[in-house]
Protein backbone atom coordinates (compact mmCIF):
# COMPACT_ATOMS: atom_id res chain seq x y z
CA UNK A 1 0.00 0.00 0.00
CA UNK A 2 1.49 3.51 -0.82
CA UNK A 3 3.07 5.29 2.05
CA UNK A 4 2.68 2.19 4.29
CA UNK A 5 5.96 -0.18 4.90
CA UNK A 6 5.70 -3.72 5.21
CA UNK A 7 7.44 -5.39 8.02
CA UNK A 8 8.23 -9.00 7.53
CA UNK A 9 9.66 -11.77 9.36
CA UNK A 10 13.27 -11.10 7.22
CA UNK A 11 13.10 -7.91 8.78
CA UNK A 12 12.79 -9.59 12.46
CA UNK A 13 15.09 -12.16 11.62
CA UNK A 14 18.22 -9.44 10.45
CA UNK A 15 17.13 -7.57 13.75
CA UNK A 16 17.80 -11.22 15.89
CA UNK A 17 21.15 -11.88 14.18
CA UNK A 18 22.12 -8.68 15.33
CA UNK A 19 21.46 -8.83 18.81
CA UNK A 20 18.54 -6.18 18.85
CA UNK A 21 15.87 -6.68 21.83
CA UNK A 22 13.83 -4.05 19.91
CA UNK A 23 13.01 -2.13 16.65
CA UNK A 24 11.60 0.89 16.08
CA UNK A 25 9.06 0.98 12.86
CA UNK A 26 6.83 3.81 10.96
CA UNK A 27 3.49 4.26 12.93
CA UNK A 28 1.92 2.90 9.82
CA UNK A 29 3.57 0.04 8.97
CA UNK A 30 1.53 -3.28 8.21
CA UNK A 31 3.21 -6.51 10.25
CA UNK A 32 2.92 -9.98 8.84
CA UNK A 33 1.23 -12.03 10.69
CA UNK A 34 4.99 -14.23 10.23
CA UNK A 35 6.54 -11.02 11.35
CA UNK A 36 4.73 -11.13 14.60
CA UNK A 37 5.36 -14.35 15.17
CA UNK A 38 9.20 -14.77 14.96
CA UNK A 39 9.50 -10.91 16.82
CA UNK A 40 7.79 -12.76 19.61
CA UNK A 41 9.30 -16.28 19.77
CA UNK A 42 12.88 -14.28 19.54
CA UNK A 43 12.33 -11.91 22.47
CA UNK A 44 11.67 -9.10 20.00
CA UNK A 45 10.00 -5.79 21.21
CA UNK A 46 8.33 -3.98 18.07
CA UNK A 47 8.18 -0.08 19.13
CA UNK A 48 6.03 2.70 16.27
CA UNK A 49 7.27 5.93 15.89
CA UNK A 50 6.87 8.55 13.33
CA UNK A 51 10.29 8.30 10.64
CA UNK A 52 11.55 11.73 11.78
CA UNK A 53 11.95 10.14 15.81
CA UNK A 54 14.84 7.69 14.07
CA UNK A 55 18.14 8.22 14.08
CA UNK A 56 18.40 7.18 10.34
CA UNK A 57 15.64 9.89 9.58
CA UNK A 58 16.74 13.20 7.43
CA UNK A 59 16.21 16.48 8.76
CA UNK A 60 12.70 18.35 8.75
CA UNK A 61 11.70 19.56 5.05
CA UNK A 62 12.27 23.18 6.52
CA UNK A 63 15.86 22.92 7.29
CA UNK A 64 16.82 20.81 4.49
CA UNK A 65 19.32 23.39 3.04
CA UNK A 66 19.81 25.05 6.09
CA UNK A 67 23.37 24.89 7.51
CA UNK A 68 24.73 25.93 10.81
CA UNK A 69 28.39 27.18 11.49
CA UNK A 70 30.71 28.11 14.10
CA UNK A 71 33.82 28.41 15.63
CA UNK A 72 36.08 29.65 17.97
CA UNK A 73 38.68 32.26 17.36
CA UNK A 74 41.39 29.94 15.90
CA UNK A 75 39.21 29.25 13.38
CA UNK A 76 36.91 32.44 12.99
CA UNK A 77 39.03 32.87 9.59
CA UNK A 78 38.53 29.57 8.39
CA UNK A 79 34.49 30.33 9.08
CA UNK A 80 34.26 33.38 7.54
CA UNK A 81 35.34 31.76 4.22
CA UNK A 82 32.87 29.07 4.56
CA UNK A 83 30.11 31.12 5.14
CA UNK A 84 30.54 32.51 1.33
CA UNK A 85 31.68 29.54 -0.17
CA UNK A 86 28.56 27.80 1.29
CA UNK A 87 26.13 30.80 0.16
CA UNK A 88 27.68 30.62 -2.52
CA UNK A 89 27.01 27.00 -3.57
CA UNK A 90 23.10 27.59 -2.87
CA UNK A 91 23.00 27.02 1.23
CA UNK A 92 20.93 29.15 3.88
CA UNK A 93 24.08 29.82 6.56
CA UNK A 94 23.22 30.38 10.00
CA UNK A 95 26.69 31.67 11.75
CA UNK A 96 26.47 31.34 15.44
CA UNK A 97 29.85 33.05 16.15
CA UNK A 98 32.50 33.53 17.68
CA UNK A 99 32.75 37.27 15.60
CA UNK A 100 36.20 37.55 15.96
CA UNK A 101 39.51 36.59 16.67
CA UNK A 102 39.25 37.19 20.63
CA UNK A 103 40.33 34.45 22.18
CA UNK A 104 37.42 32.24 23.28
CA UNK A 105 35.84 29.19 24.40
CA UNK A 106 35.26 26.28 21.72
CA UNK A 107 32.74 24.60 23.62
CA UNK A 108 30.09 27.27 23.67
CA UNK A 109 30.02 27.60 20.28
CA UNK A 110 30.51 24.06 19.20
CA UNK A 111 27.41 23.36 22.05
CA UNK A 112 25.43 26.17 19.75
CA UNK A 113 25.59 24.42 16.71
CA UNK A 114 24.97 20.81 18.27
CA UNK A 115 21.24 22.56 19.95
CA UNK A 116 20.69 24.09 16.24
CA UNK A 117 20.86 20.76 14.67
CA UNK A 118 19.77 17.93 17.31
CA UNK A 119 16.66 20.87 17.47
CA UNK A 120 15.98 20.58 13.36
CA UNK A 121 16.33 24.29 12.64
CA UNK A 122 19.59 23.15 10.37
CA UNK A 123 20.44 20.27 8.88
CA UNK A 124 23.33 19.77 9.32
CA UNK A 125 26.29 21.52 11.41
CA UNK A 126 30.32 22.59 10.58
CA UNK A 127 32.05 23.63 13.60
CA UNK A 128 36.19 24.54 13.37
CA UNK A 129 38.64 25.03 16.42
CA UNK A 130 42.56 24.00 15.74
CA UNK A 131 42.42 20.43 15.97
CA UNK A 132 38.70 19.56 15.72
CA UNK A 133 38.47 17.09 18.50
CA UNK A 134 37.46 18.96 21.12
CA UNK A 135 34.46 20.35 19.19
CA UNK A 136 33.57 16.91 18.01
CA UNK A 137 33.26 15.82 21.79
CA UNK A 138 31.48 18.65 22.91
CA UNK A 139 28.89 17.91 20.27
CA UNK A 140 28.76 15.10 20.73
CA UNK A 141 27.65 15.42 23.99
CA UNK A 142 24.20 16.53 22.66
CA UNK A 143 21.54 13.81 22.08
CA UNK A 144 20.73 13.12 18.95
CA UNK A 145 24.09 14.22 17.54
CA UNK A 146 26.44 12.36 15.34
CA UNK A 147 29.47 14.55 15.04
CA UNK A 148 32.77 13.97 12.70
CA UNK A 149 36.26 15.16 12.95
CA UNK A 150 37.02 14.71 9.39
CA UNK A 151 40.25 15.34 7.74
CA UNK A 152 39.78 13.92 4.14
CA UNK A 153 37.13 14.35 1.64
CA UNK A 154 37.19 10.28 2.34
CA UNK A 155 37.05 10.62 5.94
CA UNK A 156 33.87 13.27 4.96
CA UNK A 157 32.13 11.09 2.91
CA UNK A 158 32.58 7.81 5.08
CA UNK A 159 31.16 9.87 8.14
CA UNK A 160 27.79 11.00 5.94
CA UNK A 161 26.86 7.55 3.45
CA UNK A 162 28.04 5.08 6.53
CA UNK A 163 27.37 7.26 9.92
CA UNK A 164 24.59 9.68 8.70
CA UNK A 165 26.61 12.05 10.71
CA UNK A 166 24.90 15.44 11.06
CA UNK A 167 27.96 17.48 11.83
CA UNK A 168 31.02 18.46 10.55
CA UNK A 169 34.22 19.27 12.70
CA UNK A 170 37.31 20.95 11.20
CA UNK A 171 40.42 21.88 12.22
CA UNK A 172 42.12 25.12 11.14
CA UNK A 173 45.38 23.64 12.06
CA UNK A 174 45.81 20.75 10.44
CA UNK A 175 44.39 21.66 6.93
CA UNK A 176 44.89 23.95 4.91
CA UNK A 177 41.57 25.90 3.54
CA UNK A 178 40.80 24.50 0.25
CA UNK A 179 41.24 21.55 1.81
CA UNK A 180 38.54 22.39 4.29
CA UNK A 181 36.38 23.00 1.01
CA UNK A 182 36.20 19.80 -0.85
CA UNK A 183 36.14 18.33 3.02
CA UNK A 184 32.92 20.24 3.49
CA UNK A 185 31.41 20.53 0.08
CA UNK A 186 31.89 16.48 0.73
CA UNK A 187 30.33 16.47 4.09
CA UNK A 188 26.71 18.30 2.44
CA UNK A 189 26.72 16.06 -0.50
CA UNK A 190 27.10 12.95 0.14
CA UNK A 191 23.75 11.05 1.09
CA UNK A 192 23.34 8.56 3.38
CA UNK A 193 22.96 5.53 2.00
CA UNK A 194 20.41 3.68 4.91
CA UNK A 195 20.55 -0.20 3.78
CA UNK A 196 22.84 -2.45 6.34
CA UNK A 197 24.06 0.67 8.17
CA UNK A 198 20.75 1.62 9.64
CA UNK A 199 21.10 -0.84 12.48
CA UNK A 200 24.58 0.98 13.17
CA UNK A 201 23.19 3.94 13.53
CA UNK A 202 20.23 2.99 15.87
CA UNK A 203 22.74 1.12 18.04
CA UNK A 204 25.08 4.37 18.49
CA UNK A 205 21.43 5.53 19.60
CA UNK A 206 20.47 2.94 21.48
CA UNK A 207 24.18 3.59 23.76
CA UNK A 208 23.02 6.99 24.13
CA UNK A 209 19.78 6.14 25.27
CA UNK A 210 21.30 4.24 28.48
CA UNK A 211 23.05 7.26 29.65
CA UNK A 212 20.03 9.27 29.43
CA UNK A 213 18.09 9.49 32.78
Amino acid sequence: MPGKKLITETFILDAARTGETSVTVPTNSILTPLAKDTARDRGITILFGDQTDSPTAGPPAAASRVVCLGSDHGGYEYKQELVSFLAGAGWKVVDVGTDSMRSCDYPDFAYAVAKMVTEGRAAFGVMIDGAGIGSSIVCNKVPGIRAACAYSEFTAWNARAHNNANILTLGSKSLGIEVCKRVVSTFLDTEYEGGRHDRRVRKMADVEQRFIK
